[in-house]
Order: C-alpha cells, then structure tokens, then sequence
C-alpha cells in the first residue's frame, strides 16, 4: 500500500459483548492454529523444494491456499468464486478492501502477492509473507531493471503475480483509478509476448442491517481493533472473488492501457456483484 484512502467517516467503533469476546478468542485461537500448523507443513516442504526444484514451488502454494480457506471458514466468512483462474505465465490484478484479501485471494487461487519492501520488516507479518513468497519491490524508479528482472524470473517458475493497483485499501464500495507504474515491467522484451494480465474483482457483501462498509479498512483504522471486530461479528457476511478473462500483454499498446483495461474489467465485476446484494 503506497498512500491511504480517507474516504468517509469509518463507521464507530463498536464495545465488544462478553459473547463477541467469546467468538474473538474461539475464533482467533483456532484460526492461529491452523497457521501455526501451515507453518509446520511448509516449511519442511520448502527445506525439499529449494534444493530439487529451484525457483518453482509444485507443493507450499496448496499448503497457503488451504490454509486460508480453513481460516475463512472458522472466520464464519463464506467464500465464493465465479469465473475461472488463468492458466500460464501471469499477472493478477484486483481492488483492494482489506487486510482481508489476503486470505480471500489465497484461498481463491495459489498465487505470490506483491508488496511495498517495508513490510518484509513487519513482525510477524513479514516473516509469513515471506515464506508464503511474496515478492517485495522498492518504491525507487532506479530499481527498475532489477525489478523487471525479478518479475520474469519469477514468471518463468510459474509463479502468478498478484498485486492491488489501487494503492491502496478501500471501504470496499468503490473502485480507485489504477496507478499504471507496475504494468510497466510486463512490457519488457523478455515479458509481453509470454504473459497475460487477469483482472479480479473482489466483493464484500456484509451480514443484512450491517453498514455495508464493515470489512473495509481506510485511513487510519487501526489494524488491531478491526480484526477484532472481525472476529466478534455474530454472523458474518459473505465474499464473491469474479475472475475475468485474461488480457495478453502482447494485444495491448502500453501500460496506461493496459491499467485501464484491467480496471474496467474490475470496476464491472464489482459494480454488477453490489447491485445483486
């Protein structure tokens, strides 16, 4: 995330009830646990996969993916997917709502986030993003040939890229223009006649008489209090992911493009799943 969305008002943070709390431990103690135990999957499978296999990973991305639904279900968050993920060399583009898409994204699709170099330092977080295979890009234009070099080497070992175009997280009711900055590497020699970009859109559709805004996370809402108000929810809502067609990068003039296509694309996903509510 590069800058932050302020948007409206965030809804008021509501007092936890003695039975949210109960549903905050229940749900987080068992949603840890079946990390921790990914953990202890993965990671003896990336001590075999990195000496036999190189840069590819044919095993630790299922381990992440079930991870992540398993997690979504003890969540209470139910999880629904139209369209079909691409096959091949690729890139994933999609809005972005919440910390939440990451599990949502995962559990959807085995794919490599990629993220600002920061969060590679972030306890914790960092450390699972790493072993899960994020890939990490410095905000430094200089950096560009290495960044490019990345992304096919990468892209070569079969890995799908994803990252959100926005910028930024959103309260979800919205699409945000696409910065077209990272579209720029998928235009190198060694990378537009093998790849194709897929536009996703991500929908959140909270329980009835909840704001339509709670899973959305903007401005400076604290990361802390919304997963906890996540957990506490007494019924949750439900999560659509609609992947569209793939778009070659070789049929597409340039980046600017190439953003405004895939955000198109996006913002009709995301438009058609709102009014269906």
């Amino acid at each position: 995330m590069t800058t932050t969305w302020e948007g409206d008002q965030p809804p008021e943070s509501h007092n936890i009830s003695a039975m949210g709390w109960v549903r905050v431990a229940v749900r987080g103690s068992i949603i840890l646990l079946t990390v921790l135990t990914g953990l202890l999957v993965l990671l003896p499978l990336r001590v075999i996969e990195r000496p036999f296999c190189g840069a590819k990973r044919p095993l630790s991305p299922w381990v992440t993916q079930a991870v992540c639904r398993v997690s979504l279900f003890w969540m209470g968050l139910r999880f629904g997917r139209s369209g079909q993920p691409m096959q091949g060399e690729g890139a994933i583009v999609a809005n972005h709502t919440s910390w939440l898409d990451i599990f949502v994204l995962n559990a959807s699709d085995r794919v490599y986030f990629v993220s600002k170099a920061e969060v590679a330092r972030w306890p914790g977080i960092g450390f699972l993003a790493r072993i899960t295979g994020t890939v990490f890009i410095a905000r430094d234009r200089r950096q560009a040939k290495e960044q490019t070099a990345l992304f096919e080497a990468r892209i070569r070992a079969g890995h799908r890229l994803l990252f959100f175009p926005e910028g930024t997280s959103t309260d979800g009711q919205q699409v945000l223009p696409f910065k077209t900055t990272l579209f720029a590497a998928f235009f190198a020699p060694e990378l537009a006649n093998r790849m194709s970009v897929q536009a996703v859109s991500v929908n959140y559709h909270p329980p009835e008489g909840a704001d339509p805004r709670l899973y959305g996370w903007w401005g400076d809402m604290d990361f802390a209090s919304h997963l906890l108000t996540t957990l506490a929810q007494g019924r949750q809502g439900r999560v659509e992911v609609v992947y569209h067609p793939a778009i070659k990068v070789s049929d597409v003039a340039d980046r600017k493009m190439l953003a405004a296509r895939t955000e198109e694309k996006v913002r009709a996903g995301h438009a058609v799943t709102q009014r269906t509510r």
